[in-house]
């Protein structure tokens, strides 16, 4: 009898001892779970504390991070579709106007003038579907080897004032992404800047770059993050022209071959951008 009541007497203890903690452990796991129901209910800004080193603090971290990209993803859709629904009136407007004129007499003029606003719409249709894909998937569709410099090459062939110089880099990839990328690259030099245009494709620390520039006054520091985000406008651009998801697109090609792409200007040439991609594996240096 004695010994019976000295193991109840330790278990006791050890319950009485290990009560603060369970507690404590209990309470974490119930602020993860009322996050989670926050975060389910539609509070997209729902976080939780991060407490100690445990199995419970990483659990809680994992859950801040899928609720961040949750909430980046969702704020990216929305304002993806608010600037598109704003961006989409203006040639729908020139159409419909258009179209009635029409109806009076067929001007070649104002033919020429609607068949470019219909080629304006279904470009920016184009790049908001691309967009939009480019979020929903998490891998490549396709992969193969591309000769950064020979794709720079045919896509700079297209302009007057353009040229391409670097050395022969391959990298592991979807083509007609990368074709997109540069020609972007091209596009947003060739509308926004001042020709010549000059790029150059090389290999450096961070792995294969395709660093396009041109001689335009480049845009302001707090706003070279800017021009990656769907349809931003610098102030006082000498242009309107574009779908204005030019530059996202670049950015999110890049990251979807797992690298990035910058505003590098400088002093001597403030009007650069550079992507750059994982060089394929085995490629020389």
């Amino acid at each position: 009898m004695k010994r019976l009541s000295n193991e109840r007497g330790i278990a006791l203890a050890v319950a009485i001892c290990a009560y603060p903690l369970v507690r404590r452990l209990t309470r974490r796991l119930e602020r993860l779970q009322a996050g989670v129901e926050q975060l389910g209910a539609g509070d997209l800004a729902a976080r939780v504390k991060v407490e100690g080193k445990d199995e419970v603090a990483r659990l809680a971290e994992s859950f801040n991070r899928a609720a961040e990209r949750i909430e980046q993803l969702v704020g990216s859709h929305r304002l993806l579709l608010a600037n598109a629904s704003h961006e989409l009136r203006t040639p729908l407007s020139r159409i419909r106007l258009g179209v009635e004129l029409i109806k009076e007499g067929a001007d070649p003029k104002r033919k020429r003038e609607l068949e470019r606003d219909i080629a304006e719409l279904d470009a920016l249709i184009d790049e908001i579907l691309l967009s939009s894909r480019l979020d929903a998937v998490k891998g490549l569709d396709r992969r193969e080897e591309v000769d950064l410099l020979a794709l720079a090459a045919e896509e700079g062939a297209r302009y007057e004032q353009c040229s391409v110089t670097g050395q022969p880099i391959l990298v592991q990839g979807d083509r007609a992404l990368l074709r997109r990328m540069v020609r972007n690259l091209l596009e947003n030099a060739q509308r926004h800047g001042v020709p010549p245009i000059e790029v150059v494709v090389h290999r450096d620390a961070a792995g294969a770059a395709v660093t396009v520039s041109d001689h335009g006054a480049g845009v302001a520091p707090g706003e070279r993050e800017q021009v990656f985000s769907p349809f931003f406008r610098v102030a006082g651009s000498r242009t309107s022209s574009g779908t204005g998801l030019g530059l996202a697109l670049v950015r999110q090609i890049a990251r979807q071959h797992g690298g990035d792409a910058h505003w590098v200007g400088t002093a001597e040439r403030p009007s650069t951008i550079r992507a750059v991609l994982p060089v394929a594996q085995g490629t020389p240096r």
